[in-house]
């Protein structure tokens, strides 16, 4: 039999340590993959008014996501600073998965034109893709304008003279009628809301001439209040087939504005992973297309990976856009 070398001897003693340390090791690596359970209520800040479409959604998902992690959750709105003041409250929130955000686009794009004392990328921990508001431009039934090119026209032969109902400064409302400004030679001013049942109540109270911005709208066209000048989006919208887009009449500009979850930054991955879960759930109800449908809105699913992932590179696309709209510096 050929010569083999003895492995070294483990002393009585080394042998008795390193046992115990494993022992002592095991516990820690059970619970870091422990399933994650809400001890007590759950917070999620709103970042725009009670009423409009995102608290009705938030709370639609809330209750079904609270049955699977067996604990209430919230929704608390957190109104300002332009639809991001929710996100920024994760700065100050232990990262233990009890409040949580609705994090609204202008998150990714209020850091390049205002001083804030947070990051998108590096501040938040991000958990789920829910849905994207669809855009439009509408007026009253009882509007002159027919046409979205009626509105250009008056625009131009009375610059600035024509209000337009919006989220507010440097949201997705904003740009797209800076846009369509930049195209046409036409002028709008724009005046900011809290979000979506405001600015309805402006339009309809006759405070504003036009809406430009996520369609809260919709249920008001269905009832034949509200008349659709022309739709923000890539392609004609199959709810209201005869609306013209934008871009077909000749404006290259689509509104881009989906919303997701967030947390504070370093939330552990089994808190990440069990909200996620929840929510996908919670977007599998037969009943949340329906719900979306009502305000014509799609499901913008990203699992946690792919949300940070647009988020990077969405923070990234839309600076210089931002410095051609004259809202932020190079």
């Amino acid at each position: 039999m050929p010569y083999r070398e003895k492995p070294p001897a483990i002393s009585r003693r080394r042998f008795s340590a390193l046992a115990a340390a494993g022992v002592a090791a095991a516990p820690s690596i059970a619970r870091a993959q422990a399933p994650w359970r809400p001890s007590r209520p759950i917070s999620i800040y709103n970042p725009f008014a009670p009423g409009g479409v995102t608290d009705v959604h938030m709370r639609f998902l809330a209750e079904r996501a609270a049955k699977t992690l067996g604990q209430p959750v919230l929704i608390e709105p957190k109104v300002g600073a332009g639809g991001t003041l929710a996100a920024a409250q994760m700065q100050h929130a232990k990262p233990d998965g009890h409040t949580l955000a609705c994090m609204s686009i202008n998150s990714l794009r209020y850091p390049h034109y205002q001083d804030v004392s947070w990051n998108p990328l590096r501040d938040f921990s991000y958990i789920i893709g829910l849905s994207a508001y669809t855009m439009g431009i509408v007026v009253r039934t009882d509007s002159p304008w027919q046409s979205i090119e009626d509105l250009i026209t008056a625009g131009k032969r009375e610059p600035e003279k024509y209000n337009y109902g919006t989220s507010g400064a440097g949201g997705t409302g904003q740009l797209l009628m800076i846009e369509v400004e930049q195209a046409t030679g036409s002028r709008f001013t724009s005046v900011p809301y809290k979000g979506g049942a405001e600015w309805m109540q402006a339009l309809m109270g006759g405070h504003i001439d036009f809406i430009a911005d996520a369609a809260q709208w919709a249920p008001f066209v269905e009832a034949k209040q509200v008349r659709i000048l022309a739709m923000a989006t890539e392609e004609r919208f199959p709810k209201f087939p005869d609306a013209p887009t934008l871009t077909e009449r000749g404006i290259k500009a689509v509104g881009q504005s989906p919303y997701g979850l967030v947390g504070p930054k370093d939330l552990p991955q089994n808190v990440v992973s069990a909200v996620h879960d929840a929510f996908k759930a919670a977007m599998a109800d037969p009943e949340h297309d329906k719900l979306l449908a009502q305000f014509i809105q799609s499901s913008w699913y990203k699992s946690p990976a792919d949300y940070r992932a647009f988020a990077e590179k969405y923070f990234h696309d839309i600076k210089p856009i931002l410095v051609k709209a004259g809202l932020a510096k190079g």
